[in-house]
């Protein structure tokens, strides 16, 4: 009942009619402060400052002594525990207003922190929902759709083209080519067969597989990148209020301060105007203003903050991870090389019979092919004859001419030999990350289709810019070496961390932060969900991204524009800075303040009202933040 008594009065609309009795307490108290007739509000039976103290105050009584009874050593005593000291004091004397006045300063802050840090958590739901409910289970011969959590063990599953795997396995009847994208990120369907191994809620694209369950349940991949996400969501801790970190001293120097003027004015007035300027009102301020205008600013260039945490802490960051499917690439195939071994045949003609003969496959990079064929506006044929074998290639008569397309093996098994020079070819190409898909008639080999992940233009001065700002950058992706390295060496990056699945994503990032870095990971994937929340701090591209990433990031990026992370390092900065000139500007008023009071020059109203300009002054400092220039 207390909690929700506290979340109706520290809410919103009470806030504002809180402020709106702190405003009609204000005027007469203004006119007699400065030498004019008392004035008493003919229309309300007491003084309106009350209605102030009840509704910004009780929360924050609430929360002094919850941090009383609940918080650990120090932190029991707070910021609003001085203010609520500050309140009473107030109250004792008769200063309504300027009681109001640090308790509603509070309520405001309050506010605008949570306004920065609320954040909602659905990528998790999301995440949950990918894991496979049924299942295909062969038993005497006979095939039985069954619950996935009835599968156990050692039961033989037979799984169909376009359904997802629902424990993890290894084939033993078959060929496929599976989408392993939810656990490794890899762009490339992987071609697997007897023997290998597949994993819970990946896709089967082509081939009907049987497989010996060998992981089900709780122990399953996907079910423990479920629990990844659960337990790094759980170690998330709420951003810590400035006020709160330095009250454990200035609690007591507040008091010490206001008993001696007490002890030796003899004025109990002068104690309580040093209570009341010691409030740390625009220090409570200062963070959630500058965040909110850095948000704002942030906005403005397609880059989501969720939380101020985030934008304080990535001024910290001296390592950023990438991935690289969806990030440092855009995550689709183009063909990348068109190879002729045939003088005969130019690379247009074998692009052409390539993308004829595949024109009826149903493989990614078949697809890809004749999806670039037809880009480039090459001529195509129907091919008169058709077959397929998952996971190594096809068969086609195209212009009557019989044609092979898939890897070495395929190409072996139909008594075609690789010569030097296109060996040479192929290992060149598998060196820079690419799929190869080998032509062939029925004598020999007449060319390679190559195929790749098409970088981002930007990636590389993305990377530059990093490192002159003296941030370490390291690739961590589900990917090869040999394509990791590749696409490392094209943008600059040197460190590298490649064939990661995503609870080695998460190692290596744990590792890194045991080494005292701050590191930022930066991906797009469900297999990056638990990096990017066991990171310090975590980035996603939010237009092509999974809803999972992007829930669990920190910051999304609306436009995929990976050059933005070096602005946004630069707004952290520039935030954090402001945020510290801030706090020292309130104090330095704050200081003055107490001396004006211990002279008395200031009253209890007065006081506020100069504690209350300090709050003003960071607030127009952190509205400066919203239209710097930081390209």
């Amino acid at each position: 009942m207390l909690k929700r008594l506290h979340d109706f009065l520290a809410g919103l609309p009470m806030t504002i009619v809180a402020g709106v009795f702190l405003l009609l307490d204000l005027v007469p108290h203004l006119i007699e402060e400065f030498g004019g007739n008392p004035v008493q509000l003919a229309f309300l039976p007491f003084d309106p400052a009350w209605v102030t103290i009840a509704i910004s105050g009780i929360p924050l009584l609430y929360l002094a002594i919850w941090r009383i009874l609940h918080n650990p050593g120090i932190s029991k005593i707070s910021s609003a525990l001085l203010i609520c000291i500050a309140m009473f004091a107030s109250i004792a004397i008769g200063d309504l207003f300027a009681a109001g006045e640090v308790v509603f300063i509070m309520a405001i802050g309050a506010l605008l922190e949570e306004a920065t840090t609320n954040r909602a958590k659905k990528g998790l739901k999301k995440l949950i929902r990918l894991a496979p409910t049924r299942g295909r289970r062969l038993n005497d011969g006979r095939e039985e759709m069954i619950p996935a959590e009835e599968i156990e063990q050692g039961d033989i599953l037979r799984i169909l083209p376009g359904e997802t795997i629902p424990v993890d396995g290894k084939i033993i009847s078959g060929e496929t080519s599976v989408d392993q994208s939810i656990m490794t990120g890899e762009s490339l369907p992987i071609d697997k067969g007897v023997g290998e191994e597949v994993f819970c809620g990946t896709i089967n694209r082509f081939g009907s597989i049987d497989i010996l369950a060998t992981k089900v349940g709780e122990n399953s991949s996907l079910q423990k990148l479920i629990h990844m996400v659960q337990d790094a969501e759980s170690k998330q801790a709420p951003m810590q209020r400035i006020a709160d970190r330095v009250a454990s001293w200035l609690v007591p120097v507040a008091l010490l301060i206001a008993i001696l003027s007490f002890v030796f004015t003899g004025n109990i007035v002068t104690a309580v105007t040093v209570l009341v300027v010691f409030c740390p009102c625009a220090l409570v301020l200062a963070t959630p203003t500058a965040i909110m205008a850095a948000i704002g600013q942030a906005a403005k260039h397609g880059v989501i903050i969720k939380s101020g945490e985030a934008l304080e802490k990535m001024g910290k960051v001296d390592t950023i991870a990438f991935d690289k499917t969806g990030t440092l690439t855009y995550g689709r195939l183009d063909v990348s090389d068109s190879i002729s071994f045939d003088e005969a045949v130019s690379e247009t003609e074998l692009l052409s019979l390539a993308a004829s003969a595949e024109s009826k496959s149903e493989h990614p990079l078949g697809k890809a092919i004749v999806s670039y064929a037809k880009m480039k506006e090459v001529p195509l044929v129907e091919p008169v004859a058709f077959s397929m074998t998952a996971g190594k290639g096809i068969l086609a008569e195209v212009k009557n001419r019989k044609l092979l397309c898939g890897n070495e093996k395929f190409l072996a098994e139909n008594g075609v030999s690789i010569d030097t020079s296109a060996q040479s070819a192929l290992e060149r190409l598998r060196t820079q990350g690419k799929a190869a898909i080998l032509v062939a008639d029925t004598q020999k080999c007449i060319g390679v289709i190559a195929l790749s992940d098409v970088l981002r233009p930007e990636a590389k001065d993305m990377v530059s810019r990093l490192t002159d700002m003296h941030t370490r950058t390291v690739l961590l992706t589900g990917d090869n070496k040999k394509t990791a390295n590749y696409f490392a060496e094209q943008v600059g990056i040197s460190e590298v961390r490649a064939d990661l699945l995503p609870e080695e994503k998460v190692q290596t990032i744990e590792k890194l932060q045991r080494e005292n870095h701050t590191v930022c990971m930066t991906g797009d994937g469900v297999n990056d969900a638990p990096a990017l929340i066991t990171a310090d701090m975590s980035v996603a591209m939010g237009s092509i991204g999974s809803d999972i990433a992007v829930d669990a990031a920190d910051v999304a990026l609306m436009s995929d524009d990976i050059s933005k992370i070096p602005y946004l390092k630069r707004l952290s900065n520039a935030t954090v800075k402001t945020i510290k000139v801030s706090i020292l500007l309130s104090m330095g008023i704050n200081f003055v303040a107490i001396a004006l009071s211990l002279m008395e020059v200031l009253t209890p109203t007065t006081g506020a009202l100069v504690h209350n300009a300090g709050s003003c002054f960071v607030v127009l400092i952190a509205a400066l933040l919203y239209d710097r220039k930081f390209e």
